[in-house]
């Protein structure tokens, strides 16, 4: 049983203006044993994209974001429910300390290179998964061809990541703009 203790609505960052978001805490017993969790919950809206023809995707939002999490990531997907909450698709998520941001900052040379690597792996397999085995071996051929065995990112992958960055903080502000804008009238 999940009992709710305490609960605020909670801005964090541009993509929730507009939507549900709160962070609550929860006392859950289970067996007879007693714990205190945080939780974030997120409205979960329609996806930006279509899905892949013929890909199986769950209609509710909030389930989609779960399955995908799920797949993604399985140790953040376990800490998810799909719910609903004032008649609205919301996700609710166990808040725990591995899901502070990078600060990479704070990060040695060394520790950048470790979690550019680690990010590097998650985000190709999840873009791997979605290829047929011919696609995925040109892809990898495509992006390792004239790398020195592949330790450096060809020059035109560098610059497409760092312009779809830039186009991102863009897009991001510029939607903080339209949001506080359209607040204030």
């Amino acid at each position: 049983m999940v009992r709710l203790i305490d609960a605020a609505y909670w801005m964090k960052g541009c993509s929730s203006l507009g939507f549900l978001r709160y962070a609550a805490l929860v006392r859950i017993e289970d067996q007879g044993k007693r714990r205190l969790a945080l939780v974030d919950l997120k409205e979960a809206v329609e996806p930006a994209a279509p899905a892949t023809p013929g890909a199986e995707m769950p209609a509710d939002p909030a389930e989609r974001v779960v399955a995908g999490a799920r797949a993604l990531s399985p140790n953040l997907g376990e800490r998810m429910l799909p719910v609903s909450l004032l008649g609205k698709p919301v996700v609710m998520r166990e808040l725990a300390p591995q899901d502070l941001k990078l600060d990479i900052d704070q990060f040695s040379r060394e520790e950048a290179v470790r979690a550019a690597h680690y990010l590097a792996h998650v985000v190709g397999n999840a873009h791997g998964w979605q290829m047929d085995e011919a696609t995925r071996s040109g892809w990898r051929d495509e992006v390792l061809r004239g790398t020195d065995g592949g330790s450096q990112a060809p020059s035109w992958l560098w610059s497409s990541v760092v312009e779809l960055a830039g186009r991102h903080e863009v897009g991001y502000l510029q939607h903080c703009l339209r949001y506080a804008t359209a607040e204030a009238a």
